[in-house]
């Protein structure tokens, strides 16, 4: 009887060619798209401080130190032209050329003032020593990069590594296409109810556990065609348009561990809607909002790291969040599944939690 039930649900979900398009072209473009437009955001060329410098020496070894400056990728020199917000202010006062090779010196050459708090004063202090040796002049540090005044290291990744926009894109999109399962579930789940077919189903004495197994399952398996496809997108597809290729990790068991809970979370949620609403309509209307609704808070629209601390936090409370967290382990922080079991663990929690709620409301409205 479950194989009959698993044919028939894969025959309607065949037939519905506009919500396979939601389920595999939407969130394939959306990587495409994605991973090209935020290229450069992700690029570690970018510059990540915009600084002011204010000359009151006027000499020529503070017009080397400001060109200097400008040399690293990772800072940007603010102009009159230019808008954004202010970081740095460095101050080079009246007499620096002079106190350049004095050895016993007893005032700061330099002035820093930081606007931002996570750039802790002592940290800008040990950046820029090189910058300003004891003893010599500006003119025997020129031929070194201002690059190697600042490094950038990520969280899970070595010194020489940094993240891209395909890591970004590839789960994000994973996440939020998986959760629009909603929309042929609920076509098809709210169609057979309207024509008593569950109601017969019922009458067959197939048990409401039986009844939710022939749906869930049939999805869970789309959602890992779905995983596949988007893998395959970042890994081939996107360097073939110029963009970056996405590393897919190195444990395999992990991968499928996140994918399976959270298409278990997905799916939960899906059928938990198309129980509760009337028309088709009203469940893809408040299943597009939920699904809007998570992935704005949950990092999948904009990454987490540009984030303030606050949303970091709120975010946490989305289960696309946990489940990006989970592929982000294994794309970009090179996990295994033991780092991913909380994630996992979350994710079908929030699943099965669903799924119990969904089948205790379906069996009070079928008088079963």
């Amino acid at each position: 009887m479950l194989t009959q039930m698993l044919r028939k649900e894969f025959i309607l979900i065949l037939r519905d060619k506009h919500s396979l398009a939601a389920l595999f072209i939407m969130p394939f473009l959306f990587i495409l798209i994605m991973s090209m437009a935020l290229k450069d955001t992700f690029n570690n060329e970018r510059a990540l401080l915009n600084y002011e410098i204010i000359d009151l020496d006027k000499s020529h070894e503070s017009i080397m130190l400001q060109d200097f400056m400008q040399t690293s990728s990772f800072l940007h020199k603010q102009t009159k032209e230019s808008k954004g917000k202010l970081h740095l202010t460095l101050s080079i006062p009246k007499g620096f050329a002079a106190n350049l090779l004095q050895k016993n010196r007893t005032e700061a050459l330099l002035q820093l003032t930081a606007d931002i708090m996570a750039l802790r004063l002592m940290q800008i202090q040990e950046k820029i020593a090189p910058m300003l040796p004891a003893t010599g002049s500006l003119a025997d540090i020129a031929p070194y990069q201002a690059d190697n005044l600042l490094q950038i290291n990520y969280k899970g990744m070595q010194n020489s590594e940094h993240p891209t926009s395909t890591q970004q894109s590839v789960p994000s999109w994973i996440v939020f296409g998986m959760f629009f399962v909603i929309i042929p579930m609920s076509t098809i789940f709210i169609g057979e109810r309207k024509q008593n077919t569950l109601m017969r189903m019922a009458s067959m004495n197939i048990s409401i556990p039986a009844l939710f197994a022939g749906k869930v399952i049939p999805y869970i398996i789309i959602n890992q065609f779905q995983v596949l496809l988007m893998i395959s997108a970042g890994v081939f597809i996107v360097p073939l348009l110029g963009g970056d290729a996405l590393t897919p990790g190195h444990s395999i068991s992990g991968l499928l561990l996140v994918s399976f809970s959270l298409s278990i979370a997905a799916i939960g949620t899906s059928v938990l809607i198309a129980v509760l609403a009337g028309t088709v309509e009203q469940a893809t209307t408040i299943g597009g909002l939920l699904n809007i609704l998570f992935g704005a808070i949950g990092g999948v629209m904009v990454p987490k790291m540009y984030m303030p601390q606050s949303m970091q936090t709120f975010s946490n409370f989305s289960p696309m969040s946990w489940g990006l967290e989970g592929f982000l382990d294994i794309f970009l922080r090179g996990y295994g599944i033991m780092e991913v079991i909380p994630e996992s663990f979350a994710l079908c929690t929030f699943g099965f939690c669903l799924l119990l709620l969904a089948a205790a409301i379906f069996r009070k409205r079928m008088n079963i």
